[in-house]
């Protein structure tokens, strides 16, 4: 699933995630794993498209160039300049990032496979292109696609079958718990309303997990726990002496400029000089940002969260007699890319726990210590704005919905002619099943809705049904089969190797 060429809109987005977060937090787990001290415990997705990302080797090869290519311009910003302090603190971070990079060869998945064996995290899977399930519902064949998929690709790679998912934006339907149950899927993190709405009302709320009668264990997301680490305008990441996320050195710079260095448009580099300020401030009014405000600014907002969680655990202690325990789930993202001190906060947590005798635990440690589960029935529900399917099912992107479910249905039916097909033809249909899970992202359905690159989203939904349809026809023998065609595929959409037919079976 690597992008077209490099300099692609979809290339950058990933490099930069992996500057901005996945490697700030592999070295914030990995330091405080080494500590006497700390704890660190944590469970984090991640999703088998960004593990196929990760894993591809001419990506690899490209990331170095390009962050290379960023530390250019921050190594060529005059001596006399007023960016130059902040410049020097985000080379000296960004070489930092390269250097670790280079030490594991770009494998980080190994990274990550080492912090689950040593029970540092805990890795859930997800829905294989994140689809949004209920909007899947239809075809509940096109539901174990997406989940057995997942759980293949994470075998693949992490040598063990996932036991815990991050349901795509936290989405629920009722039933879906059985076909996570089929998928060897045994828990999963709700919205705080899908387990206060359950049937019967859970005895503890959100502050301790359920188990449905198809025995699925959920969590609940505390908002207490989650808004000041989340929210910009009420939380942390609003701070004044934190970097601002709009103000990007990719709009300062003349495009003549980048030019030469072989990027052709003007866009965000990930190269970031000024602080919040004020939010109030327009970006022509943001002032410089200052690394060591900033770093003292971190350690007290640590010190303030833990307080407060400390202070509702036991509260909550009182009034339910037994031990309870807060989910505050978030966007990976978050920590790195919307808010740049989100790792180094995550690190002063970590430091700072034991003095406010504050335990940290993984989702599957918490299940194995606590068996007994109170049975109940989560209620549908998601994270996403008016808590429930709005979002992904609106005026702006409903017209996918019914074309999802025009191919599902076409591909259940092909699949079911293949039993005992020769081997092009199962070639064919297992490229056509790719296509049909990457048009199912409900990535395409969010950008469409937030009306950002829109057309990126359009045309990748078309790129895939279309691919879709053609190789249905091909198989249907009302179209001849084209070399050009199957590369383009095989070159562009190349992830999930042990991809299998069987697993859109419901029987």
């Amino acid at each position: 699933m690597r992008s077209e060429k490099p300099g692609s809109l979809e290339e950058d987005w990933f490099f930069q995630a992996l500057m901005e977060c996945y490697l700030p937090l592999l070295n914030t787990l990995e330091v405080a794993a080494l500590s006497q001290i700390q704890k660190p415990k944590l469970t984090i997705g991640l999703s088998p498209t960004l593990l196929s990302l990760l894993e591809d080797e001419e990506l690899q090869q490209r990331f170095p160039k390009w962050i290379k290519k960023r530390l250019y311009l921050l190594e060529n910003i005059p001596p006399t300049s007023d960016q130059n302090k902040p410049a020097i603190h985000l080379e000296e971070l960004i070489k930092k990032q390269l250097k670790q990079w280079e030490a594991c060869n770009g494998d980080l998945i190994s990274r990550f496979a080492s912090l689950q064996n040593d029970k540092v995290i805990d890795i859930l899977t997800c829905a294989a292109t994140h689809g949004y399930l209920p909007l899947l519902r239809e075809n509940p064949e096109a539901v174990n696609g997406q989940l057995k998929t997942a759980t293949k690709e994470h075998h693949r790679l992490f040598g063990e079958y996932p036991l815990g998912i991050w349901l795509p934006e936290c989405a629920y339907y009722e039933g879906l718990d059985l076909l996570m149950n089929k998928a060897g899927l045994r828990y999963a993190v709700l919205d705080g309303h899908g387990l206060l709405h359950a049937s019967p009302r859970p005895r503890y709320g959100i502050y301790a997990p359920i188990c449905s009668k198809n025995g699925v264990a959920f969590f609940g997301r505390d908002s207490e726990a989650t808004l000041p680490v989340w929210s910009a305008k009420e939380g942390y990441p609003g701070n004044s002496e934190y970097r601002e996320f709009h103000r990007d050195l990719g709009w300062d710079i003349p495009l003549k400029e980048l030019e030469k260095i072989g990027i052709n448009d003007q866009r965000p580099l990930g190269l970031k000089f000024h602080k919040v300020t004020s939010q109030k401030a327009t970006l022509d009014k943001k002032e410089l940002y200052d690394p060591k405000s900033a770093k003292e600014q971190i350690k007290k907002d640590a010190t303030h969260y833990l307080k407060g969680r400390k202070a509702q655990l036991e509260k909550l202690e009182k009034q339910m007699q037994v031990k309870p325990l807060l989910i505050a789930p978030f966007d990976a993202e978050l920590f790195g890319h919307w808010w740049f001190e989100g790792p180094s906060f995550l690190a002063e947590l970590f430091a700072q726990a034991a003095k406010e005798k504050i335990q940290f635990t993984r989702l599957k440690d918490f299940l194995t210590c606590n068996p007994q589960l109170q049975l109940c029935e989560p209620c549908p529900s998601s994270w996403g704005q008016g808590g429930y399917h709005d979002y992904w099912s609106n005026e702006s992107n409903s017209w996918i919905i019914p074309e999802w479910n025009k191919a599902a249905n076409a591909f259940i039916q092909r699949s079911k002619l293949e039993i005992k097909a020769d081997q092009l033809s199962i070639k064919l249909l297992k490229y056509a099943a790719r296509e049909l899970l990457l048009s199912q992202s409900s990535d395409w359905s969010f950008i469409l809705r937030a009306g950002t690159t829109t057309e990126l989203a359009k045309n990748r939904i078309s790129r895939h049904l279309e691919r879709f349809w053609t190789l249905i026809k091909i198989l249907n023998n009302e179209k001849e089969i084209s070399d050009n065609f199957i590369q383009k595929i095989e070159s562009e959409d190349n992830l999930f190797p042990l991809i299998d037919i069987g697993d859109w079976d419901n029987s």
